[in-house]
């Protein structure tokens, strides 16, 4: 079983990104994006259950970016609007077996699996 992010890059204030995450061996119940910034804690930016049911967004985020699902491609996808300099970061995709509640969905100890970081960038 593997998670695998894509989609990072360099991108002006202002500007869009989409990050990808493909799962390989199984479909998950529960996906996560994180982010870490240097010299930070890893953070909880977006999750949604695979059934679409449920979607959570941390604050710093709410309106600007979206989290979707690709049935077809067993893929889920972060898009990234209006980015600011602070949203600089590793951004990590983590899932779950399990169809976790809204309220659990921001916490990482949830998440069992996770894959490599796709780093973002956001210049002023």
């Amino acid at each position: 079983v593997q998670l695998q992010a894509s989609g990072g890059g360099l991108v002006q204030a202002g500007g869009s990104l989409r990050l990808s995450c493909s799962a390989s061996g199984r479909t998950f119940s529960t996906y996560g994006w994180f982010r870490q910034a240097p010299g930070k804690e890893r953070e909880f930016v977006a999750g949604t259950r695979w059934s679409g049911s449920t979607t959570k967004y941390a604050d710093s985020v709410k309106g600007r970016f979206t989290i979707s699902r690709d049935t077809a491609n067993n893929s889920v996808y972060l898009k990234m609007n209006s980015l600011k300099p602070e949203d600089t970061a590793v951004y990590y995709c983590a899932a779950d077996g399990r169809s976790l509640i809204w309220s659990s969905m921001g916490q990482q100890n949830y998440y069992d699996y996770w894959g490599q970081g796709t780093q973002v960038t956001v210049s002023s």
